[in-house]
């Protein structure tokens, strides 16, 4: 697990006005301006009836809830707070596996967080990571540690690593 200083104006740009963190699941957030706006990223198929096609995911796509979390924050006042979190989808992480040669399958792992956090004056985010086992072997949290500050640079996203 590691923490990062964000440029909150350059990351708060890229979160909510491109398509940088728009292919991560959205898990959850919450939103604070004049009230609190909390969001379960779960998806919820029954909603379109018998139309829709059940994806595999359990978790919307962040570019799905983008426009409205926008709506949310944008004005003239700063959110007093807000966090969002992310994970790296199910396609990405099996990518990851397999390129890093960890002896672990898609399933086992339930997820490769990133956790943003506003406060009123900072934004930081937070890597995580869950696995559906239990295991001694750390090799996954420290390739995703590694993956991280390599997209954040690719993003030209400024940013300083909290120690």
């Amino acid at each position: 697990m590691n923490s990062y200083h964000m440029n909150t104006k350059k990351c708060m740009s890229a979160l909510l006005l491109s398509d940088a963190f728009d292919s991560f699941s959205f898990i959850e957030g919450e939103i604070t301006t004049f009230c609190t706006f909390q969001i379960d990223g779960t998806y919820h198929p029954s909603f379109y009836g018998d139309t829709a096609e059940t994806p595999d995911e359990r978790q919307i796509r962040w570019k799905q809830i983008r426009e409205y979390c926008f709506s949310l924050i944008k004005g003239k006042q700063t959110p007093l707070h807000f966090r969002l979190i992310f994970s790296l989808p199910p396609e990405n992480i099996r990518k990851l596996l397999e390129t890093e040669g960890l002896p672990l399958r898609p399933g086992d792992v339930k997820g490769l967080y990133l956790n943003f956090k506003y406060d009123g004056t900072k934004l930081v985010c937070t890597t995580g990571t869950s696995l559906n086992l239990f295991t001694m072997d750390k090799s996954l949290e420290h390739a995703w540690d590694r993956l991280v500050p390599k997209y954040f640079m690719k993003k030209r996203l400024e940013f300083e690593e909290i120690l």
